[in-house]
Protein backbone atom coordinates (compact mmCIF):
# COMPACT_ATOMS: atom_id res chain seq x y z
CA UNK A 1 0.00 0.00 0.00
CA UNK A 2 1.18 3.52 -0.73
CA UNK A 3 0.94 5.67 2.38
CA UNK A 4 0.11 9.31 1.73
CA UNK A 5 1.82 11.12 4.57
CA UNK A 6 0.40 14.49 5.62
CA UNK A 7 1.98 17.60 4.15
CA UNK A 8 2.95 18.70 7.66
CA UNK A 9 5.18 15.67 8.24
CA UNK A 10 6.16 14.51 4.76
CA UNK A 11 9.06 16.94 4.48
CA UNK A 12 10.34 16.50 8.06
CA UNK A 13 13.60 14.61 8.40
CA UNK A 14 14.71 12.61 11.45
CA UNK A 15 16.76 14.66 13.89
CA UNK A 16 20.41 14.28 12.99
CA UNK A 17 21.16 14.31 16.70
CA UNK A 18 18.81 11.39 17.37
CA UNK A 19 20.34 9.50 14.47
CA UNK A 20 23.82 10.11 15.90
CA UNK A 21 22.52 8.89 19.28
CA UNK A 22 22.22 5.44 17.77
CA UNK A 23 26.00 5.29 17.41
CA UNK A 24 26.44 6.31 21.04
CA UNK A 25 25.34 2.87 22.22
CA UNK A 26 28.89 1.83 21.38
CA UNK A 27 30.82 2.28 24.65
CA UNK A 28 33.97 3.07 22.68
CA UNK A 29 32.43 6.24 21.24
CA UNK A 30 33.32 9.55 22.90
CA UNK A 31 29.92 11.25 22.98
CA UNK A 32 30.51 14.92 22.20
CA UNK A 33 27.28 14.74 20.16
CA UNK A 34 24.92 14.24 23.06
CA UNK A 35 23.02 16.89 24.98
CA UNK A 36 22.37 14.84 28.09
CA UNK A 37 22.94 16.18 31.58
CA UNK A 38 25.84 14.52 33.38
CA UNK A 39 24.77 11.20 34.88
CA UNK A 40 26.43 12.15 38.18
CA UNK A 41 24.13 15.18 38.43
CA UNK A 42 21.00 13.09 39.05
CA UNK A 43 19.82 13.15 42.71
CA UNK A 44 19.05 9.43 42.52
CA UNK A 45 18.88 8.76 46.26
CA UNK A 46 16.39 11.59 46.82
CA UNK A 47 14.25 10.40 43.91
CA UNK A 48 14.23 6.81 45.17
CA UNK A 49 13.24 7.81 48.68
CA UNK A 50 10.65 10.37 47.64
CA UNK A 51 9.01 8.04 45.10
CA UNK A 52 8.64 5.39 47.78
CA UNK A 53 7.21 7.93 50.24
CA UNK A 54 4.70 9.30 47.72
CA UNK A 55 3.52 5.83 46.72
CA UNK A 56 3.16 4.93 50.37
CA UNK A 57 1.39 8.09 51.53
CA UNK A 58 -0.40 9.44 48.41
CA UNK A 59 -0.76 6.50 46.01
CA UNK A 60 -4.09 7.53 44.51
CA UNK A 61 -2.95 11.09 43.79
CA UNK A 62 0.20 9.77 42.11
CA UNK A 63 -1.46 7.02 40.07
CA UNK A 64 -4.83 8.48 39.10
CA UNK A 65 -5.72 10.89 36.28
CA UNK A 66 -5.10 14.52 37.20
CA UNK A 67 -5.70 18.01 35.84
CA UNK A 68 -4.08 19.08 32.58
CA UNK A 69 -2.64 22.30 34.02
CA UNK A 70 -0.35 20.28 36.27
CA UNK A 71 0.12 19.34 39.91
CA UNK A 72 -0.96 22.52 41.79
CA UNK A 73 1.90 22.40 44.28
CA UNK A 74 4.46 22.18 41.48
CA UNK A 75 2.87 25.06 39.57
CA UNK A 76 3.12 27.17 42.72
CA UNK A 77 6.77 26.15 43.16
CA UNK A 78 7.53 27.09 39.54
CA UNK A 79 5.98 30.53 39.98
CA UNK A 80 7.95 31.11 43.16
CA UNK A 81 11.26 30.12 41.56
CA UNK A 82 10.58 32.22 38.46
CA UNK A 83 10.06 35.24 40.68
CA UNK A 84 13.06 34.65 42.93
CA UNK A 85 15.64 33.59 40.33
CA UNK A 86 14.50 35.18 37.06
CA UNK A 87 12.49 38.28 37.99
CA UNK A 88 9.30 36.90 36.46
CA UNK A 89 6.51 38.05 38.75
CA UNK A 90 3.40 36.75 37.10
CA UNK A 91 0.96 39.60 36.57
CA UNK A 92 -1.58 38.28 34.08
CA UNK A 93 0.49 35.15 33.40
CA UNK A 94 -0.30 31.55 34.25
CA UNK A 95 1.74 28.32 34.31
CA UNK A 96 1.12 24.91 32.79
CA UNK A 97 3.32 21.87 33.45
CA UNK A 98 4.44 20.24 30.21
CA UNK A 99 6.08 17.00 29.12
CA UNK A 100 9.53 18.52 28.92
CA UNK A 101 10.33 22.01 27.69
CA UNK A 102 9.90 20.78 24.13
CA UNK A 103 6.14 20.38 24.53
CA UNK A 104 5.80 23.96 25.74
CA UNK A 105 7.42 25.25 22.55
CA UNK A 106 5.19 23.11 20.38
CA UNK A 107 2.05 24.12 22.26
CA UNK A 108 2.74 27.84 21.80
CA UNK A 109 3.16 27.33 18.07
CA UNK A 110 -0.01 25.24 17.91
CA UNK A 111 -1.96 27.92 19.76
CA UNK A 112 -0.60 30.94 17.88
CA UNK A 113 0.14 29.79 14.31
CA UNK A 114 -2.11 28.93 11.40
CA UNK A 115 -0.91 26.90 8.44
CA UNK A 116 1.64 29.00 6.56
CA UNK A 117 2.31 31.47 9.38
CA UNK A 118 5.94 32.34 10.09
CA UNK A 119 8.14 31.67 13.10
CA UNK A 120 11.30 33.80 13.08
CA UNK A 121 14.15 31.97 14.79
CA UNK A 122 17.81 32.38 15.55
CA UNK A 123 19.91 30.68 12.88
CA UNK A 124 21.24 28.19 13.94
CA UNK A 125 18.70 27.02 16.51
CA UNK A 126 17.41 24.05 18.50
CA UNK A 127 16.32 21.38 16.03
CA UNK A 128 13.56 20.05 18.33
CA UNK A 129 11.85 23.43 18.31
CA UNK A 130 12.30 23.93 14.57
CA UNK A 131 10.72 20.56 13.77
CA UNK A 132 7.94 21.29 16.26
CA UNK A 133 7.11 24.49 14.40
CA UNK A 134 7.28 22.78 11.01
CA UNK A 135 5.04 19.93 12.16
CA UNK A 136 2.37 22.51 12.97
CA UNK A 137 2.50 23.91 9.44
CA UNK A 138 4.56 26.99 10.29
CA UNK A 139 7.31 28.32 8.05
CA UNK A 140 10.64 28.94 9.82
CA UNK A 141 12.64 32.02 8.83
CA UNK A 142 16.15 32.23 10.25
CA UNK A 143 18.03 35.32 11.41
CA UNK A 144 21.81 35.31 11.51
CA UNK A 145 23.51 35.06 14.90
CA UNK A 146 26.36 37.24 16.17
CA UNK A 147 28.61 36.75 19.19
CA UNK A 148 26.12 38.55 21.46
CA UNK A 149 22.90 37.21 19.97
CA UNK A 150 20.61 37.70 17.01
CA UNK A 151 21.46 40.37 14.42
CA UNK A 152 18.68 42.81 15.30
CA UNK A 153 18.93 44.70 12.03
CA UNK A 154 18.24 41.50 10.11
CA UNK A 155 15.53 40.62 12.62
CA UNK A 156 13.66 43.81 11.78
CA UNK A 157 14.06 43.11 8.08
CA UNK A 158 12.63 39.61 8.60
CA UNK A 159 9.68 41.12 10.46
CA UNK A 160 9.06 43.61 7.66
CA UNK A 161 9.39 40.95 4.96
CA UNK A 162 7.11 38.46 6.70
CA UNK A 163 3.77 40.04 7.64
CA UNK A 164 2.51 36.57 8.62
CA UNK A 165 5.13 36.29 11.37
CA UNK A 166 3.51 35.21 14.65
CA UNK A 167 6.46 34.25 16.86
CA UNK A 168 10.10 35.15 17.48
CA UNK A 169 11.77 32.06 18.91
CA UNK A 170 14.90 32.76 20.96
CA UNK A 171 17.22 30.88 23.35
CA UNK A 172 18.93 33.93 24.85
CA UNK A 173 20.82 32.26 27.69
CA UNK A 174 23.48 29.62 26.86
CA UNK A 175 22.12 29.11 23.39
CA UNK A 176 21.72 25.65 21.90
CA UNK A 177 23.79 24.97 19.81
CA UNK A 178 26.14 27.97 20.10
CA UNK A 179 26.52 28.32 23.89
CA UNK A 180 26.43 32.13 23.68
CA UNK A 181 24.30 34.54 25.71
CA UNK A 182 22.29 37.37 24.16
CA UNK A 183 23.26 40.74 25.63
CA UNK A 184 20.78 42.75 27.68
CA UNK A 185 20.86 45.50 25.06
CA UNK A 186 19.81 43.09 22.34
CA UNK A 187 17.15 41.50 24.54
CA UNK A 188 15.54 44.91 25.02
CA UNK A 189 15.77 45.67 21.30
CA UNK A 190 14.20 42.30 20.39
CA UNK A 191 11.38 43.06 22.83
CA UNK A 192 10.91 46.51 21.28
CA UNK A 193 10.70 45.05 17.78
CA UNK A 194 8.26 42.35 18.85
CA UNK A 195 6.00 45.00 20.33
CA UNK A 196 6.35 47.22 17.25
CA UNK A 197 5.37 44.45 14.84
CA UNK A 198 2.77 42.75 17.05
CA UNK A 199 4.63 39.45 17.41
CA UNK A 200 4.90 37.11 20.41
CA UNK A 201 8.37 36.29 21.74
CA UNK A 202 8.84 32.62 22.62
CA UNK A 203 11.71 32.63 25.14
CA UNK A 204 13.27 29.21 25.71
CA UNK A 205 15.40 28.98 28.87
CA UNK A 206 16.21 25.33 29.69
CA UNK A 207 19.76 26.16 30.81
CA UNK A 208 19.10 29.27 32.88
CA UNK A 209 19.95 27.60 36.20
CA UNK A 210 23.34 26.45 34.88
CA UNK A 211 25.33 29.70 34.94
CA UNK A 212 28.87 29.03 36.15
CA UNK A 213 30.55 32.22 34.95
CA UNK A 214 29.86 35.85 34.10
CA UNK A 215 26.94 37.95 35.30
CA UNK A 216 23.24 37.23 35.17
CA UNK A 217 21.35 38.89 32.32
CA UNK A 218 17.64 39.69 32.84
CA UNK A 219 15.23 37.34 31.11
CA UNK A 220 13.14 38.86 28.34
CA UNK A 221 10.07 37.67 30.23
CA UNK A 222 11.08 39.83 33.19
CA UNK A 223 10.85 42.86 30.85
CA UNK A 224 7.36 41.93 29.66
CA UNK A 225 4.87 44.66 30.54
CA UNK A 226 2.74 44.12 27.43
CA UNK A 227 1.88 40.41 27.63
CA UNK A 228 3.94 39.51 24.55
CA UNK A 229 6.38 36.92 25.96
CA UNK A 230 5.76 33.20 26.41
CA UNK A 231 8.49 31.59 28.52
CA UNK A 232 9.47 27.91 28.50
CA UNK A 233 11.61 26.19 31.11
CA UNK A 234 12.55 22.66 32.10
CA UNK A 235 13.78 20.50 34.96
CA UNK A 236 15.50 18.14 32.51
CA UNK A 237 18.93 19.68 33.04
CA UNK A 238 18.77 20.11 36.83
CA UNK A 239 16.76 17.10 38.04
CA UNK A 240 16.21 14.38 35.43
CA UNK A 241 15.88 14.48 31.67
CA UNK A 242 13.99 11.19 31.65
CA UNK A 243 11.24 12.44 33.97
CA UNK A 244 10.19 14.92 31.25
CA UNK A 245 9.05 17.80 33.46
CA UNK A 246 8.89 21.22 31.85
CA UNK A 247 6.68 24.27 32.09
CA UNK A 248 5.24 27.14 30.11
CA UNK A 249 4.60 30.57 31.63
CA UNK A 250 2.53 32.83 29.41
CA UNK A 251 -0.46 35.19 29.36
CA UNK A 252 -3.62 33.48 30.59
CA UNK A 253 -5.31 33.53 27.18
CA UNK A 254 -2.43 31.59 25.63
CA UNK A 255 -2.31 29.14 28.55
CA UNK A 256 -6.05 28.46 28.39
CA UNK A 257 -5.72 27.34 24.78
CA UNK A 258 -2.49 25.44 25.53
CA UNK A 259 -4.45 23.47 28.13
CA UNK A 260 -6.98 22.43 25.50
CA UNK A 261 -4.20 21.47 23.07
CA UNK A 262 -2.39 19.44 25.74
CA UNK A 263 -5.59 17.60 26.63
CA UNK A 264 -5.59 16.32 23.06
CA UNK A 265 -1.90 15.40 23.12
CA UNK A 266 -1.36 13.58 26.42
CA UNK A 267 -4.08 14.65 28.94
CA UNK A 268 -1.45 15.63 31.52
CA UNK A 269 2.23 15.25 32.38
CA UNK A 270 3.23 12.26 34.54
CA UNK A 271 1.86 13.04 38.01
CA UNK A 272 4.24 10.91 40.06
CA UNK A 273 7.18 12.67 38.43
CA UNK A 274 5.56 16.05 39.03
CA UNK A 275 5.16 15.21 42.72
CA UNK A 276 8.79 14.11 43.00
CA UNK A 277 9.91 17.26 41.21
CA UNK A 278 7.88 19.52 43.50
CA UNK A 279 9.31 17.82 46.58
CA UNK A 280 12.83 18.34 45.33
CA UNK A 281 12.64 21.96 44.16
CA UNK A 282 10.99 23.02 47.44
CA UNK A 283 13.44 21.09 49.60
CA UNK A 284 16.56 22.34 51.37
CA UNK A 285 18.63 20.27 48.94
CA UNK A 286 17.71 22.11 45.74
CA UNK A 287 19.95 25.18 45.88
CA UNK A 288 23.04 23.20 47.03
CA UNK A 289 22.27 20.73 44.24
CA UNK A 290 22.30 23.57 41.69
CA UNK A 291 25.65 24.78 42.98
CA UNK A 292 27.04 21.26 42.70
CA UNK A 293 25.94 20.98 39.06
CA UNK A 294 27.31 24.43 38.21
CA UNK A 295 30.69 23.52 39.66
CA UNK A 296 30.65 20.22 37.76
CA UNK A 297 29.98 21.95 34.45
CA UNK A 298 32.43 24.75 35.19
CA UNK A 299 35.15 22.12 35.47
CA UNK A 300 34.02 20.09 32.46
CA UNK A 301 33.68 23.16 30.26
CA UNK A 302 37.10 24.34 31.36
CA UNK A 303 38.59 20.99 30.43
CA UNK A 304 37.04 21.15 26.99
CA UNK A 305 38.11 24.74 26.35
CA UNK A 306 41.66 23.89 27.48
CA UNK A 307 41.67 20.91 25.12
CA UNK A 308 40.44 23.06 22.23
CA UNK A 309 43.00 25.78 22.98
CA UNK A 310 45.88 23.31 23.25
CA UNK A 311 44.94 20.85 20.50
CA UNK A 312 42.93 22.62 17.82
CA UNK A 313 44.67 24.70 15.14
CA UNK A 314 44.31 28.46 15.54
CA UNK A 315 42.12 28.80 12.45
CA UNK A 316 39.25 26.95 14.18
CA UNK A 317 36.92 29.41 15.91
CA UNK A 318 35.00 28.48 19.06
CA UNK A 319 32.70 29.99 21.67
CA UNK A 320 33.44 30.23 25.40
CA UNK A 321 30.15 29.67 27.24
CA UNK A 322 29.40 30.99 30.72
CA UNK A 323 26.91 28.19 31.36
CA UNK A 324 24.81 25.53 29.73
CA UNK A 325 26.13 22.44 27.96
CA UNK A 326 27.64 23.36 24.59
CA UNK A 327 30.62 24.75 22.71
CA UNK A 328 30.24 25.79 19.06
CA UNK A 329 33.21 25.42 16.73
CA UNK A 330 33.64 26.73 13.20
CA UNK A 331 36.03 25.30 10.62
CA UNK A 332 38.13 27.42 8.24
CA UNK A 333 36.60 28.22 4.87
CA UNK A 334 38.47 25.50 2.98
CA UNK A 335 37.28 22.71 5.27
CA UNK A 336 34.52 20.24 4.40
CA UNK A 337 32.20 19.66 7.36
CA UNK A 338 30.82 16.30 6.28
CA UNK A 339 34.30 14.91 5.78
CA UNK A 340 35.39 16.16 9.20
CA UNK A 341 32.34 14.71 11.02
CA UNK A 342 32.80 11.35 9.29
CA UNK A 343 36.53 11.33 10.09
CA UNK A 344 35.79 12.09 13.74
CA UNK A 345 33.24 9.28 13.99
CA UNK A 346 35.70 6.92 12.30
CA UNK A 347 38.09 7.79 15.14
CA UNK A 348 35.24 7.11 17.60
CA UNK A 349 34.42 10.73 18.46
CA UNK A 350 30.84 11.83 17.73
CA UNK A 351 30.05 15.51 17.09
CA UNK A 352 26.92 17.15 15.67
CA UNK A 353 27.27 18.93 12.32
CA UNK A 354 25.97 22.48 12.23
CA UNK A 355 23.64 21.61 9.36
CA UNK A 356 21.42 19.85 11.94
CA UNK A 357 20.53 23.25 13.43
CA UNK A 358 19.95 25.31 10.28
CA UNK A 359 16.59 26.97 9.78
CA UNK A 360 17.02 26.23 6.08
CA UNK A 361 17.47 22.46 5.99
CA UNK A 362 19.39 22.70 2.70
CA UNK A 363 21.83 25.41 3.80
CA UNK A 364 25.53 24.56 4.23
CA UNK A 365 27.50 24.96 7.46
CA UNK A 366 31.13 24.99 8.57
CA UNK A 367 30.31 24.59 12.25
CA UNK A 368 29.82 21.72 14.68
CA UNK A 369 28.54 21.40 18.24
CA UNK A 370 30.42 19.85 21.14
CA UNK A 371 28.85 18.80 24.45
CA UNK A 372 30.88 18.60 27.66
CA UNK A 373 28.26 17.41 30.17
CA UNK A 374 27.92 13.83 28.94
CA UNK A 375 31.52 12.58 28.44
CA UNK A 376 33.86 11.82 31.33
CA UNK A 377 36.83 14.06 32.09
CA UNK A 378 39.15 11.52 30.49
CA UNK A 379 37.00 11.39 27.37
CA UNK A 380 36.98 15.18 27.09
CA UNK A 381 40.79 15.27 27.17
CA UNK A 382 41.19 12.34 24.79
CA UNK A 383 38.41 13.48 22.46
CA UNK A 384 39.77 16.99 21.97
CA UNK A 385 43.20 15.50 21.23
CA UNK A 386 41.69 13.27 18.53
CA UNK A 387 39.70 16.11 16.99
CA UNK A 388 42.78 18.32 17.04
CA UNK A 389 44.76 15.79 15.03
CA UNK A 390 41.97 15.54 12.45
CA UNK A 391 41.59 19.32 12.23
CA UNK A 392 45.25 19.98 11.54
CA UNK A 393 44.81 18.71 8.02
CA UNK A 394 42.78 21.87 7.35
CA UNK A 395 45.52 24.31 8.33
Amino acid sequence: MEYRISDKLASLKPSAIREIFKSLTNPEIIAFAAGNPAAESFPTEFIQQKAAQILREKPVTALQYSITEGYPELRAAVKKRLSEAFGIDGGDDEVIITSGGQQGLELVCKVMCNEGDVVIAEDPSFIGALNGFRSNGAKVVGVEMESDGMNVGKLEKALRDNPKAKLIYIIPTFHNPMGITTSEEKRREIYRLAKKYGVIILEDNPYGELRFGGKNVPTIKSMDTDGIVAYCGSYSKVLSSGMRIGFLCAPKEIISKAVVAKQVEDVHTNILCQMICESFVTSEFYLPHLEKIRELYRRKCGLMLDGIKNCFPENVEYTSPEGGLFVWCTLPAAAELGEFVASALNEKVAVVPGTAFNCDVDAPSRSFRLNYSTPSDEQIVRGTEILGKILRKYR
